[in-house]
């Protein structure tokens, strides 16, 4: 069955759909790698890189970067890779271009601002012919892109759609499982932004590793919770696309969220320049869309109320550090 995805578009030329369209190559694929910055399409195209968003790097053969959209029209399945506040709109203009009932597997991670929308739910209105999946786990753009070993997660509500994905995209060096547990997986790929900003504001201040496992042990809690009340799997969450890319988010400052938080620890700013974090932008929808559900988050609301103005570091970790011991469930 993965002989039908034998051609792959990738929406997106930023790191990581430059990197998920070397991997793409690297399993056998033809692949149109589709970027809106003509300069960016000519850079690639000429020189093989892609040194502004993935430095060192050089781009597979079997990869043709183009800057025309409609050119993906044939692909078997598409990579969309583009952020998740800018989904829907990257979606509705590839919609004209879409056979019915191609593949569009969304590789962002978030929650859409205004709507409450997981990111299939998003492509679902967006670009109605499609056939939404989703694509996440522990994965950074430049092992990914490299060739280092990784294993992710792709799930789609049809199960041998996304076991055929999954055949079609892997490779001995990046492995991916396959799932129905589509909210599952979107889940945990939002949440664990979110979580990881709190785990770089305790870098940030020196609080210790001891507080730095405490963290991710109840910000796992909370992803837990969150997920249940949603219909999500516990397997899912217990594994890669949940705890697998929690912790790989809340370990180091090569991932965007947890470099925002240490920013913010260190009293250095909001924003470190140039990189995007998703979780500063999901962060007030999914406090939202656990208070609506009754599900109680206090480090995703301390990490909200932090970027929203409303509270200092200092008044969040007193916060948490205040609140009453009781039995772990």
């Amino acid at each position: 069955m993965s002989a039908r995805f034998a051609s792959i578009g990738v929406v997106g030329a930023g790191a990581w759909g430059t990197a998920l369209a070397n991997a793409s190559a690297r399993a056998g694929r033809e692949v149109l790698l589709w970027g809106r910055d003509a300069a960016l399409v000519e850079t690639l195209r000429r020189t093989r890189a892609n040194p502004a968003h993935l430095p060192g790097v050089a781009l597979a053969p079997g990869v043709e970067p183009t800057a025309d959209l409609a050119a993906l029209a044939g692909a078997d399945a598409i990579l969309l890779v583009v952020p998740a506040q800018a989904s829907r709109a990257v979606a509705a203009a590839l919609a004209p271009h879409l056979a019915a009932g191609t593949p569009v597997v969304t590789c962002a991670k978030g929650i859409e601002r205004g709507t409450s929308l997981f990111m299939t739910q998003v492509l679902a209105q967006a670009c109605p012919a499609a056939l939404p999946a989703i694509l996440s786990g522990p994965s950074f753009a430049a092992d990914v892109a490299a060739g280092l070993p990784t294993a992710v997660t792709l799930a789609a509500r049809e199960i041998e759609v996304a076991g055929a994905l999954a055949a079609a995209l892997g490779s001995a060096s990046f492995r991916l499982y396959h799932s129905r547990d589509v909210r599952g997986v979107e889940i945990g790929g939002a949440a664990k932004n979110v979580l990881a900003i709190a785990a770089g504001i305790v870098g940030g201040r020196r609080l210790g590793a001891s507080a730095g496992a405490a963290l991710i042990a109840r910000g796992f809690a909370e992803l837990m919770r969150f997920g249940k009340a949603f219909g999500a799997q516990a397997e899912t969450l217990t594994g890669l696309s949940g705890l697998g890319d929690l912790i790989l988010t809340c370990s180091t400052a090569q991932s965007r969220n947890y470099a925002l938080g240490l920013s913010l620890g260190q009293d250095e700013g909001l924003h470190p320049p140039g990189r995007l974090a998703e979780g500063a932008l999901t962060a007030g929808v999914l406090v939202a869309m656990a208070d609506g559900r009754g599900v109680d988050m206090p480090i995703a609301r301390a990490v909200e109320a932090v970027l929203a103005g409303r509270s200092d570091i200092e008044q969040a970790i007193g916060s948490l550090l205040a609140r009453p011991q009781k039995a772990e469930a």
